[in-house]
C-alpha cells in the first residue's frame, strides 16, 4: 500500500454560514473562520473541507453557484479568501474546496444564455428535452420533491434539475462544458488549494434516453437514483479529469457518491487506475430509515449495531489494498452524530467520545464536522417556521400540505433527520447567540449552548474536545491506526463493536460499547497476545487488567496495543 499525506490526515468540515460571524449580519463568513484558525490548530486537524463560498443566490445554501471564480458577498471577498488560505498554510493546515459541477445556479451566465434560444451556443451546457404528451419528459423525481424537470416558456422545452429548479443539471456529454469545468478546477488549484470535495460527482453521467422509472407507488414522480447515478460514461469522465487536471497536482480528492458499492469505489479510487483519493459512501447513513415507505430523510426506525458492523466491515475489507475509505458519522447533510448514534442526554460525553474512537480508529481518512468535537446535539424545533433547509421545507409541503401526513408526526422525524440539525450555529461560548454573532443568527441557535460550547470544552481537561485531540495525536504517532488492516471480532455481539488493526508487527484492539448498558465482553481465544497496553479510554479509570473477559461500562471505548 502506497503511503500518502491524505491517508494520514484528519479532515475538519466547515459549514461557513454557521461557523463564525465576524460582522454581525447573522451569517458566518471567511473572516470569522480566520479568527478561529488557532482553534483548529489546537485540535490538531490537518485539512479543512470548506463548504461552498462561491457567488450564489443561496437557493440551496451555496450549492447553487452563479460564479465559480468569485466569493459570495455574505462570506467576504477573494482577498479574505486568500488571507484564509495563507493563514491555514502558515499553521500547517491544508484547504480543500467544494466542487459543485453536477449543476449550477439558474443565475449562472451559462444558463442565462442557454435559456434564450434553442440555438444559443450555451444551450448544450445543460440538459434540455421536449415534453411528452403535454407533460414532463419523464417521471423522474427531484431529490427535493416534485419533478426533476422544469418547463421553460421562452423555448418551450424542459430542463433537468435533480435538485431544486434553481439548480439546472450541467450536460457532461458536452466536451466544451467539461473543458470549462477543468479550467475552473485549475483556477483554484493554481491559487494553492489542496484538493476538492466533489459534490454528487457520480451524478454527472445519467442513463441515456431518459426512460421512465418503473413505478413503486402511486406518486406521479418516482425516485430511482439508478437512472441518475453511476451512468455509462462516468469512468470516462473521471479518466479525462485525471488526465487533464488531477494527475498534475498532489491533492486530496473526495467524491460525494450516493448509491455506490465497494466495487464502484474501487473503480473510482484505485491507486493505479482510479481518479479520486476516496469517496463518501452512504450505506451507513440509511440504517435508521425505512426506505420501503419513504426516504432516509422522511422516515425513522431503530437502527441496529449488527447492521452498522456489516456495512462497515464490508467497506473495510473489500476496499483493503484496492482503494481508500473516508470515515464519517455526520456532515452538513446529516443529523448530529451523538444524537443519532449515541446518547445526547445522560451519556453525551461518553458516547461522543466512543463515536470519536470509532471514527478515528477505522482504516480510512476520518472527517470531523464542526461542533462534533464538542458534542453538539440535534436541535428540537417546535414549528416548521424555524427550519431554513429547502429540502426540509419542500418535504413538509409535499407530505403535510399535499398528502395530509400528520404535521406533528413529521416534525418528530424532522427533529431527528433534518439537515438543519447540522446547520445551527457553532456554539463558541455561553454569551448571547452562543458567541456566533452579535446580530440575529440566520437560523436559531440550539438552546443548550449555555452548557455545550467551545469555551467550556477548552476549560475542561476531560472534555470531548481534548479527547478528540488525543485521538488525533494517537493516530499520527501510530502508523497502524492509519495503514493497519481491519478485522472484526464477535460480529454477532449486539452491544459491543470490537475489531483489531494490524500493520507489520503492530496490533491494536478497539473495544466500543454502543449501548447505555453494561456489556460483557470476552476476547476470542484465537486473538493471542502476551500483554496489553491501554492507549486511550473514555473513562477516568481503566477497566479491569484482564482484557480476556471484562465488562464495558455504558458507551465505554478502549484502545489497547497488543504485544
Amino acid at each position: 500500500m502506497r503511503k500518502s499525506w491524505w491517508k494520514e490526515s484528519v479532515v475538519y468540515q466547515i459549514y461557513p454560514r454557521s461557523f463564525k460571524d465576524s460582522n454581525g449580519d447573522g451569517v458566518g463568513d471567511l473572516r470569522g473562520i480566520i479568527q478561529k484558525l488557532d482553534y483548529l490548530k489546537e485540535l490538531g486537524i490537518d485539512v479543512v473541507w470548506l463548504c461552498p463560498v462561491y457567488k450564489s443566490p443561496n437557493d440551496d445554501n451555496g450549492y447553487d453557484i452563479s460564479d465559480y471564480r468569485d466569493i459570495m458577498d455574505e462570506f467576504g471577498t477573494l482577498v479574505d479568501w486568500q488571507e484564509l488560505l495563507d493563514g491555514m498554510h502558515q499553521r500547517g493546515i491544508k484547504l480543500i474546496m467544494d466542487l459543485v459541477v453536477n449543476h449550477s445556479s439558474d443565475e449562472h451566465p451559462w444558463f442565462v444564455e442557454a435559456r434564450k434560444s434553442k440555438d444559443n451556443p450555451y444551450r448544450d451546457y445543460y440538459i434540455w428535452h421536449p415534453g411528452k404528451n403535454g407533460q414532463e419528459p419523464n417521471n423522474w423525481a427531484s431529490a427535493f420533491s416534485g419533478s426533476a424537470w422544469q418547463y421553460d416558456e421562452t423555448t418551450g422545452e424542459y430542463y433537468m434539475h435533480i435538485f431544486t429548479k434553481k439548480q439546472p443539471d450541467l450536460n457532461w456529454e458536452n466536451p466544451k462544458l467539461r473543458a470549462e469545468v477543468y479550467d475552473l478546477m485549475k483556477y483554484w488549484l493554481d491559487k494553492g488549494v489542496d484538493g476538492f470535495r466533489m459534490d454528487v460527482i457520480n451524478m454527472i453521467s445519467k442513463v441515456p434516453g431518459f426512460p421512465d422509472v418503473p413505478a413503486r407507488n402511486t406518486d406521479r414522480f418516482q425516485s430511482d437514483f439508478r437512472y441518475t447515478m453511476n451512468g455509462p460514461h462516468l469512468l470516462e469522465f473521471f479518466e479525462e479529469m485525471k488526465r487533464e487536471v488531477l494527475s498534475n497536482y498532489d491533492i486530496l480528492t473526495v467524491g460525494e457518491t450516493p448509491a455506490v458499492t465497494p466495487k464502484h469505489a474501487i473503480d473510482f479510487t484505485n491507486e493505479e487506475t482510479g481518479a479520486l483519493s476516496m469517496v463518501f459512501q452512504f450505506q451507513h447513513m440509511d440504517i435508521d430509515a425505512d426506505l420501503s415507505t419513504g426516504t432516509s430523510r422522511s422516515t425513522i426506525k431503530p437502527w441496529s449495531l449488527l447492521e452498522l458492523k456489516q456495512i462497515t466491515t464490508r467497506w473495510q475489507k473489500e476496499m483493503e489494498n484496492k482503494g481508500w475509505n473516508s470515515i464519517y458519522l455526520m456532515n452538513h447533510d446529516q443529523p448530529r452524530s451523538v444524537s443519532r448514534f449515541g446518547n445526547d442526554k445522560e451519556y453525551r460525553n461518553e458516547s461522543a467520545k466512543m463515536l470519536a474512537t470509532f471514527t478515528l480508529m477505522l482504516q480510512g481518512t476520518p472527517y470531523i464536522y464542526q461542533g462534533e468535537e464538542i458534542g453538539m446535539t440535534n436541535v428540537v424545533f417546535e414549528t416548521i417556521n424555524d427550519y431554513r433547509d429547502v429540502e426540509t421545507l419542500n418535504l413538509y409541503r409535499e407530505l403535510v400540505e399535499e398528502k395530509g401526513v400528520d404535521a406533528q408526526a413529521l416534525l418528530k422525524v424532522l427533529n431527528a433527520k433534518s439537515r438543519d440539525n447540522a446547520r445551527t450555529p457553532l456554539q463558541w461560548d455561553d454569551s448571547e447567540n452562543a458567541g456566533f454573532t452579535s446580530g440575529t443568527p440566520w437560523i436559531k441557535v440550539n438552546p443548550n449552548y449555555k452548557s455545550i460550547n467551545v469555551q467550556n470544552a477548552l476549560a475542561d481537561p476531560n472534555s470531548i474536545f481534548y479527547y478528540y485531540k488525543k485521538l488525533i495525536q494517537l493516530r499520527k504517532q501510530n502508523p497502524v491506526a492509519v495503514y493497519g488492516s481491519y478485522d472484526l471480532l464477535l460480529g454477532n455481539d449486539e452491544k459491543v463493536y470490537a475489531f483489531t488493526r494490524t500493520f507489520e508487527n503492530d496490533r491494536l484492539l478497539v473495544l466500543l460499547n454502543f449501548t447505555g448498558d453494561h456489556a460483557a465482553f470476552e476476547l476470542p481465544e484465537t486473538t493471542s497476545f502476551s500483554s496489553a497496553e491501554l492507549l486511550i479510554g473514555n473513562y477516568d479509570t481503566a477497566s479491569a487488567e484482564n482484557i480476556r473477559t471484562l465488562t464495558l461500562r455504558p458507551y465505554e471505548a478502549l484502545v489497547y496495543r497488543l504485544h
